[in-house]
């Protein structure tokens, strides 16, 4: 696979996690929301 590729796979898995902890009561949505942000922003620099 390629580095895009990798990075992509890491995302969605992280993302995975954060909506599996929001849903089971782990954390609020605002923290829910920055752990995305912060993978969405090291998506972005993989990407470049």
């Amino acid at each position: 696979m390629s580095d895009i590729e990798d990075a992509v796979d890491e995302f969605l898995r992280e993302t995975d996690t954060v909506f599996s902890e929001y849903e089971q009561g782990y954390m609020d949505a605002d923290a829910a929301l920055e752990r995305i942000e912060n993978h969405i922003g090291t998506l972005r620099e993989q990407r470049e």
